[in-house]
């Protein structure tokens, strides 16, 4: 069996890679607001001075790794991304992005759950406003990756880099795209998985694995819509990303959130806007409104034109106008 046919979670992906390195980086912390994981159990068993549960408190979570980044510690804290991201925003605005100008405060959080992982769960479980929230903030590095070969390699990247970091993490299990591009880096902050012409689909987390079928609903109508698997949001490498899209004219954003709210979308846009090439953006998203529906993901995307077939539909109007 090929990795890619291996479905596994982002979280135990990364999490054992902690636990590996945990072996021989002494400075490495595991905080939790009582949010579990198989993984976790290891940890708490083979390192019970270097984890710690601070219970239903995600605020503390955050000023007690922020207080252990201070003295020089690298600190992961896990939670779920929604309370993560919201809940400890003032915390995270003065403990992490405002310290983080002045020092090395090197907290990862950890959040899962993004977009509607949560999918049955309603508006309070989903997360669709993550992005948003924490790119308002200097100095904070957003990691949104499509794959756990992405949140694999992640670690690394979170151990050499000594700034405050938000993971967003898909809640369920997802097969592999990277399996068979071990060239990639997290430094490369996107991946152009398949070329095209006239129309790119930009798409982060996991809509990228919906646009990876719409790009291929679109090819069965003779199209060849390119695909852009953009990873690490900030810090972007906006140049180099700008000359992958002026290949192309219209280019369209997918993310499961908030568009039109400082998210994925406004990040692409922007760097559009700026750089003076004449490209169409169309963004595709949740447009001021919460998912009060309830369901499973594909029922929920269906509603709102989130779909594969919907997305390969959008192509094709843009394709052929």
């Amino acid at each position: 069996m090929t990795a890619a046919a291996v479905k596994k979670t982002m979280r135990d992906a990364f999490i054992g890679k902690a636990l590996e390195a945990m072996a021989s980086e002494k400075d490495l912390y595991f905080l939790s607001a009582d949010f579990g994981a198989p993984l976790l159990d290891k940890i708490r068993t083979e390192y019970p001075a270097r984890f710690l549960n601070v219970g239903i408190a995600e605020q503390n979570l955050i000023n007690v790794a922020a207080g252990m980044a201070f003295e020089g510690l690298t600190v992961h804290v896990y939670a779920i991304s929604s309370f993560l991201a919201t809940r400890a925003f003032e915390q995270v605005k003065i403990n992490l992005s405002l310290h983080s100008q002045i020092r090395d405060v090197n907290v990862n959080m950890v959040g899962v759950g993004a977009g509607l992982s949560y999918d049955i769960s309603g508006p309070t479980h989903h997360c669709l406003e993550d992005i948003s929230v924490v790119n308002s903030l200097p100095g904070i590095t957003i990691f949104s990756p499509s794959d756990w070969v992405l949140a694999e390699k992640f670690h690394a990247y979170a151990l050499a880099h000594r700034t405050p970091k938000y993971l967003r993490l898909e809640g369920k299990p997802v097969p592999a795209i990277y399996d068979r591009r071990p060239e990639v880096r997290i430094e490369d902050c996107f991946c152009e998985l398949q070329k095209g012409s006239d129309v790119c689909v930009v798409a982060t987390g996991f809509m990228t694995h919906v646009a990876l079928e719409a790009v291929k609903l679109a090819g069965e109508k003779g199209l060849k819509p390119g695909l852009v698997d953009l990873f690490l949001l900030k810090p972007l490498d906006g140049e180099k990303l700008l000359k992958t899209l002026s290949a192309y004219k219209t280019v369209i954003t997918v993310e499961e959130g908030f568009i039109g709210a400082g998210g994925m979308d406004a990040i692409v846009l922007g760097l559009v806007n700026g750089s003076g090439l004449e490209l169409k953006v169309r963004s595709l998203g949740f447009r001021n409104k919460f998912v009060f529906e309830r369901g499973p993901r594909e029922y929920l995307h269906s509603l709102y034109s989130l779909d594969a077939k919907s997305l390969a539909g959008l192509i094709e109007r843009e394709a052929r106008p």
